[in-house]
């Protein structure tokens, strides 16, 4: 019994992994150099972007200000109650995969897969959760109905899973995005549960990834950009597939479009930490102007950034006291810097006009670049015949 088989790398391949790991090597540097007092709100948005996207690809639709509550231990302020479990059981698997990323004694087995599952769906027994699935298995298309992809039979699974397992703890040649890749892609098509198979190969994925150490496993993960281009996602697995267990095609394609995902999200991340870096700057302008506690950088970037600030955040998040929050709050919605909404327990607070237009005119636009076009370019380049003038 064989799975699917890592493909040979082209030189486009090599020089794009090149790119990305140059573009890790960035991204640590500015992880590494962040002020101390705001790299958590990065590192909490990271994550909340990562359980939004791949909820999202499932149709678990969930506002950042939603994610964010989950990642903080607090009440939803949107999401339907269907929605708030599937955030917290996805949560808590991502918790335990960041918290596997420097184990010692890590090693990946099957109970741990079924581990994490459970911690996924344990809110839905009826979907089996940390239980390989019974019997037959199906992807359907629903606005067409029509089955898209069959999965193998159930009495396979075990083997199959295990063959995964041995491949993931033995050596391997190719860099570890491919065989992330081939974890996600291989863990997809033997489709091993009942339901919730796509959340599981895409944790699967940051898991492998969080191995690699390079960056934090919340910034290696590519969940977030997935959310982003979910019909493509669909697409080329589809196209790998072929319909059915079918672990003799050629996976390259679904390794392309992974790298590209990884270039793409890691210039997304890099943008990101610089805008936050800009935001900062005013922040701490708006600081000094009206003379408020260095504490409260952490409201305002989230106002800024356009996110629901809460009091019991603002609390937990500086070790205060709940008049020391309320009385911050309210002196920076007294200076018209952020805006109350609702009452009492149900108070949240908003950025100002004035705290947002600070934000959006530093905010970096513009489409990530395709890094294959980038080494053809390259290529291209280094081709063409010097001309002596």
């Amino acid at each position: 019994m064989t799975i699917y088989q890592p493909p040979p790398l082209s030189d486009d391949d090599l020089a794009v992994i090149e790119l990305i790991n140059a573009q890790k090597q960035r991204l640590r540097h500015y992880i590494q150099n962040n002020p101390q007092r705001w790299d958590s709100l990065i590192r909490r948005n990271a994550m909340a972007r990562a359980i939004q996207g791949s909820n999202t690809i499932e149709g678990y639709n969930a506002t950042m200000d939603d994610v964010i509550a989950a990642v903080a231990d607090e009440g939803p302020m949107d999401a339907s109650e269907e929605t708030w479990r599937e955030i917290l059981g996805y949560r808590n698997a991502m918790t335990y995969i960041l918290q596997l990323s420097d184990d010692d004694y890590f090693e990946f087995h099957p109970q741990l897969i079924r581990c994490l599952h459970f911690m996924m769906l344990q809110h839905s027994l009826d979907k089996m959760p940390g239980r390989w699935r019974p019997g037959e298995i199906y992807v359907v298309n629903e606005a067409t109905e029509e089955r898209v992809y069959i999965g193998p039979d159930f009495e396979q699974v075990p083997p199959l899973i295990d063959e995964l397992i041995a491949y993931l703890n033995g050596p391997s040649d190719c860099p570890i995005m491919v065989k992330a890749a081939m974890a996600h892609l291989n863990f997809t098509m033997i489709h091993p549960f009942k339901d919730g198979n796509g959340r599981m190969a895409r944790a699967l994925q940051t898991l492998v990834l969080s191995r690699e150490g390079i960056v934090s496993p919340l910034f290696s993960s590519i969940e977030e950009w997935l959310g982003r281009n979910t019909q493509a996602y669909y697409d080329i697995l589809a196209d790998t597939g072929k319909g059915s267990w079918n672990p003799q095609n050629d996976a390259h394609r679904w390794i392309k479009f992974c790298l590209r995902a990884h270039y793409q999200q890691a210039q997304t991340i890099v943008k990101r930490n610089e805008w936050y870096a800009q935001i900062y700057e005013e922040v701490q302008k708006i600081q000094t102007k009206h003379k408020l506690p260095e504490r409260t950088y952490i409201p305002l970037m989230d106002a800024a950034v356009g996110l629901r600030v809460r009091a019991g955040r603002y609390r937990e998040e500086t070790k205060i006291s709940d008049v020391v929050a309320s009385r911050d709050l309210k002196k920076m919605s007294d200076l018209e810097i952020i805006v109350p909404h609702g009452e009492r327990r149900g108070r949240f607070y908003t950025g100002s006009r004035l705290i947002l237009e600070l934000a959006a005119k530093h905010k970096i636009s513009g489409k990530a670049a395709d890094p294959y076009d980038i080494v053809q370019q390259a290529a291209s380049a280094e081709a063409s015949p010097q001309l002596d003038l």
